[in-house]
């Protein structure tokens, strides 16, 4: 399952093709998609408009009706009513108040102040409806599935079949294949953030071998600088800094070893499953090696606070709800702030998950302030990436030597 090899430009746009390819394969259009998707097309409209009275937060549930899973909605009310009724538009409860004039029965509820839905929200409601109102779980929870699509007659890869079936619901098509020296700059650009040298280019333009990109890619692809293309994206989602943040912002030179791991997994094609793995828990591996234990030092990238007067537990279990978080956006793909303080509105998650999940991340031994004196944060996973590297990190800590004496000295 080794996924870092893929060039950056081919995941993106097969992410933005993928959702699309089945139904520009069953015969879609750009004014009408063959196939109304819930996700995509239903639960924005429920969110925008539904979701506050009748979504997941049960406190502020109204009529007993919630609309956010498929049991509910279709369920009998105390009315008798069911709000939706699967290939049944007369006797969807649903329509009849989206479309309602009265003003005491239209929803949403003129007090509600966001207005009616538009002619073209309604039509799509109907259209699921009467298609059979299926429900689909969060995006985050579908696996995904290789689409089956018919080869372009422009395709000269799977990824470009993909590709063209999206274009095509937009009544778009491919580009005509870029020259050899456009080509040589975006794959450069790309893969290694680099442009390429003249010398490379001419050579590129040069060769007749009909496998002449192939080998460019490949050359690009064993370049150091691939993993360092790569890593910047990594270490942005995993707030990676080489200082403390808060007020003080003290550099903090224990760090890079975590970098330099993250960029040599990239250029050494480590499995996703293994990235993942180590930087989650490798320290709770069997026998873990160096590498594995440096790589969970994604879990203390977050800020850490040395300012006189905070208070200590406050900032760690701070630190803990930013791992949570973070966990959740970097692995999950789901954003977890909101049910820190309460049910999720819009997706399918509880306070009592989010506190479950922060379990896993509150039982190590730590200060929620660090020490503006001391040579590292006194934590298990501070004192392990110092015992990994002492040397090095002696040598990078000496730049904040003088600072250090000069504010001891005070």
């Amino acid at each position: 399952m080794a996924f870092f090899r893929w060039p950056r430009i081919a995941m993106a746009l097969c992410a933005s093709a993928i959702a699309g390819a089945a139904g520009a394969a069953s015969g879609a259009t750009p004014s009408q998609p063959a196939r109304i998707s819930f996700n995509r097309d239903i639960r924005p409209i429920l969110s925008e408009n539904c979701f506050a009275c009748h979504g997941p937060d049960g406190a502020r549930r109204q009529a007993g009706l919630r609309l956010d899973t498929v049991e509910e909605a279709t369920a009998e009310l105390e009315s008798g009513a069911r709000a939706i009724v699967p290939e049944n538009l007369d006797e969807s409860e649903l329509l009849a108040r989206v479309v309602a004039d009265d003003p005491d029965t239209v929803m949403p509820p003129p007090e509600a102040k966001i207005g009616r839905l538009t002619d073209e929200q309604v039509e799509t409601l109907k259209r699921w409806i009467a298609a059979g109102a299926k429900y689909e779980p969060h995006w985050a929870f579908v696996p995904p599935v290789r689409p089956a699509t018919a080869a372009a007659a422009l395709a000269e890869h799977p990824i470009d079949a993909i590709v063209a079936a999206k274009l095509a619901t937009r009544g778009l098509a491919l580009q005509p294949e870029a020259d050899r020296r456009t080509l040589i700059r975006r794959a450069s650009f790309d893969i290694t953030g680099l442009p390429p040298t003249p010398a490379e280019v001419e050579a590129f333009v040069a060769d007749p071998a009909p496998d002449a990109y192939e080998k460019l890619l490949d050359r690009l692809l064993a370049s150091p600088r691939y993993g360092e293309r790569m890593a910047a994206d990594w270490m942005d989602l995993a707030r990676y800094a080489d200082s403390y943040g808060f007020q003080l912002d003290r550099p903090r030179p224990t760090m890079w070893p975590w970098r330099d791991w993250v960029i040599r997994a990239f250029n050494g094609n480590l499995p996703w499953d293994q990235f993942a793995l180590w930087q989650v828990a490798g320290d709770l591996l069997p026998n873990a090696t160096d590498e594995q234990v440096l790589a969970t030092a994604f879990n203390r990238l977050h800020p850490q606070e040395a300012e006189g007067g905070s208070v200590e537990e406050e900032y760690r279990v701070t630190y803990v709800n930013d791992r949570v978080t973070t966990f959740g956006t970097a692995f999950l793909g789901l954003t977890l702030e909101c049910c820190r303080c309460h049910d999720h509105k819009f997706d399918p998650l509880s306070q009592a998950d989010f506190y479950r999940l922060f379990a896993f991340f509150d039982d190590i031994d730590e200060a929620g302030l660090y020490s503006y004196f001391t040579e590292a944060v006194p934590t298990p996973k501070a004192r392990i990436l110092d015992n990994a590297t002492v040397a090095a990190l002696a040598e990078a800590d000496e730049t904040c030597g003088e600072k250090r004496a000069e504010l001891a000295a005070r």
